[in-house]
């Protein structure tokens, strides 16, 4: 089979990519090969004769949201099979389920006055059992794969004119009672938030009980084995219900606004128990001042080892989020405790925080996980004897048990990946077609998150009523106490002692631990000083300032977690600050915050920046042109576009947005982009400046009409200021 392109076919409303297909159907002996009574498949190739047959493959590119839709029924008739999931799983992007449906059964489903091409004949029986039929298998793919669409209470609109088509045009149907059973589902459960199985609140325990800090005896009675279980359960039940296209940039990004306050529950549990992990981990650690030097080493080497049984159960959320707390600037300054810990479970450690290795855009994790996702175990490779020999061992008995299991990834990749699509890709193209093309690549990530939540069903754990109970009591440390309690655990480091060994590169860059537009930097604040402990900066591993958990007492996602630059990174000095995993497209100002490439079939988005809500912006390359072009990254120009990140000065000085510029763009096209995306009145451009930060005690301001694009800094950070004029 070989595949050739075929260019593009325009139609009114649409754009469609053709691609030739051709096959070999037959190969026989020729003439003189069957004088001889000789057969095809036994002679060499000069003396058979090969046929083929060209099929065309009709792909939308782009089209109005009338063409996405008609194309839902001839999708199948052009070979573009995986259009009906694309469509299904991205259209929330730029259309609602009611305005879907609406067209869907009343403007092509109607079969008295339906103008789908294939119908051309109305009264032919046979053309209303076609369109009946794709009418069927379009609404049998939404209920099978987003029935969550229709859940709309309490008047479940969707659901009910659905029902009523039905009972029209294919009473009796089992699709008629599907519907119906499916209403009454909805009906009869009540209004359930999302258990996120981590909730903080005294509505959460127990009569008479209350939040505590973790009792370091009560922790040590838990295995370690039984703790990742229960983890594991935990992140299973919640990553089992996340819905797909909550993860989608034009929809996350949105999450902030005031109306969207109870957008994607289910993400919002995911990273509230991730969150919660991170927080216990440090809490058990630094929660008990009593604790010796020893017993706190202990504790450490028990969070590794948990981390470890985590890895062997293909958990990676969990995994990540104690390998981040560990690397916390209030547990990472532990000097003398650190040099309590055993080699081999130092080795461990390292090992672990390798697979979350900033390199290559986090490649090793997103690897891993691929080559995990349908495995039924995980395959384990350590560089350590003693190491290997325990993985192997509790890998063993996980086989022995013969319950396959599932893989849980780290959220905040596909978030970020989502969010960076997001930005670099325009919503519309040229005659404000809606860009497919755009959908289709968000597919790609989409479909392998709903494969790893596929691959969860395979998991076997029953959940452990005492632990569960304990991680819900536990009292969480702001960033401001556990610092204080690190500090009184170990007086300022000994320029004599030398740093645990830990991750090499596991955060190189604070800015890339979360991605994208929202970057919650607090008022700069000067950390206590201490001596210094080597290197080339002088300055003290743990002079990160520290800041409040309580900076946005709204939000329960903060993560009060500074991961901070291992002894091999150049960069000795990192502000502290309260990273929200909420806000997995969030990223640090930091003195190099280039992102890295995400990984495409279709084209690559080298260092791509952080993302936001594109919107509508539109881009000046149309989605007809010819071959991929690179996309538009953060703190790089090229082929005439970039990403920069503006934040607006005063009001929102803590928050950037990420913001598409070509060389066509102008400070009023700019401005009001910026201002849209802050969530202001674009009408009032001529109301701000916009300037460059260039350094500390620099800017760049730029004249009313000036082209950003080419009078920008570009050697420096693509970061700006919306200033209100004087």
């Amino acid at each position: 089979t070989t595949f050739q392109d075929g260019g593009e076919e325009v139609e009114d409303g649409a754009v469609y990519n053709v691609t030739l297909k051709k096959v070999q159907i037959q190969q026989a002996a020729n003439k003189g090969a069957r004088w001889l009574g000789g057969e095809g498949d036994q002679l060499p190739p000069e003396h058979t004769v090969r046929q083929y047959e060209t099929s065309k493959i009709r792909a939308i590119k782009a089209g109005t949201l009338e063409k996405l839709v008609e194309n839902l029924l001839t999708a199948f008739g052009d070979a573009d099979f995986s259009y009906i999931s694309i469509f299904l799983a991205t259209y929330r992007a730029f259309a609602s389920p009611r305005a879907v449906l609406e067209l869907l059964l009343d403007r092509f489903g109607n079969l008295e006055t339906s103008s789908h091409g294939e119908v051309a004949n109305l009264n032919s029986l046979e053309s209303e059992m076609v369109l009946r039929a794709e009418i069927a298998s379009v609404l049998r793919a939404w209920l099978d794969q987003c029935s969550e669409d229709f859940r709309e209470p309490p008047d479940y609109m969707c659901l009910l004119k659905l029902l009523d088509y039905l009972k029209n045009n294919m009473p009796n149907s089992d699709m008629e009672s599907r519907v119906q059973n499916l209403l009454k589902q909805f009906q009869n459960q009540e209004v359930e938030a999302v258990d996120g199985f981590c909730s903080i609140s005294s509505s959460g325990l127990v009569d008479g009980e209350e939040l505590e800090i973790s009792n370091p005896e009560e922790f040590s009675s838990f295995q370690d084995h039984v703790v990742a279980e229960q983890l594991t359960y935990m992140d299973v039940m919640l990553f089992r219900r996340v819905v797909p296209y909550h993860c989608l940039g034009s929809i996350w990004s949105q999450r902030d606004k005031k109306e969207n306050k109870n957008l994607a529950p289910t993400i919002r549990a995911t990273i509230t128990q991730f969150n919660a992990v991170t927080k216990c981990v440090i809490s058990t650690i630094l929660g008990t001042r009593e604790l010796k030097i020893q017993q706190r080493a202990k504790i450490i080497e028990k969070w590794i080892n948990i981390a470890h049984e985590c890895r062997i159960l293909k958990n990676f959320s969990s995994l990540r989020a104690i390998i981040s707390a560990l690397q916390s600037n209030s547990i990472y300054r532990l000097k003398t405790t650190w040099m309590f810990v055993s080699k081999d479970v130092l080795l461990m450690y390292e090992e672990l925080s390798e697979i979350f290795s900033d390199h290559d855009n986090y490649l090793t994790s997103r690897e891993l996980l691929m080559k995990e996702a349908t495995s039924k175990f995980a395959n384990l490779d350590s560089s350590e004897k003693e190491n290997q020999k325990k993985s192997q061992k509790r890998l063993q008995l996980q086989k022995n048990k013969g319950v396959m299991q599932g893989t849980v990834p780290y959220l905040g990749t596909f978030l970020t990946d989502l969010i960076m699509l997001d930005t670099a890709l325009q919503d519309y193209v040229e005659g404000g077609l809606i860009n497919f093309e755009k959908r289709r690549r968000e597919f790609e990530v989409i479909a392998q998150i709903k494969l790893l939540q596929s691959s969860c069903n395979s998991y076997c754990l029953i959940p452990d009523p005492k632990f569960i109970q304990w991680f819900r009591r536990q009292r969480h440390l702001t960033e401001e106490e556990s610092y204080k309690l690190s500090r009184e655990a170990e007086a300022a480091a000994d320029t004599n002692i030398l740093s645990p060994k830990s991750q090499k590169s596991m955060v190189k860059r604070i800015s890339t631990l979360f991605l994208g537009t929202d970057v919650f930097t607090p008022p700069k604040e000067q950390p206590p000083k201490s001596s210094p402990v080597g290197g080339s900066s002088g300055e003290s591993t743990d002079s990160a300032s520290v800041s409040s958990c309580e900076f946005n007492h709204s939000e329960t996602e903060d993560v009060c977690v500074t991961p901070v630059s291992s002894p091999e990174d150049p960069l000795k000095k990192i502000s502290g600050h309260p990273l929200s995993f909420c806000s997995p497209d969030s990223s640090m100002r930091t003195p190099s915050s280039g992102l890295s490439s995400l990984p495409s079939s279709k084209g690559s988005i080298s260092e791509p920046g952080s993302g936001s809500d594109s919107g509508s912006t539109p881009a000046r390359d149309s989605v007809a042109g010819g071959a991929p072009r690179a996309l538009p990254v953060y703190n790089r120009q090229s082929d005439g576009s970039c990403i920069i990140r503006v934040s607006m000065d005063g009001l929102h000085d803590s928050v950037y947005k990420s913001i598409l510029i070509t060389n066509q763009d102008r400070i009023p096209d700019v401005t009001q982009r910026a201002l849209l995306k802050h969530n202001l009145e674009p009408d009032a451009v001529e109301d701000y400046e916009l300037v460059q930060v260039i350094s500390e005690d620099k800017e760049l301001v730029f004249p009313r009409d000036a082209n950003v694009f080419y009078g920008m800094n570009s050697h420096v950070n693509f970061d700006f200021i919306l200033r209100k004029k004087a």
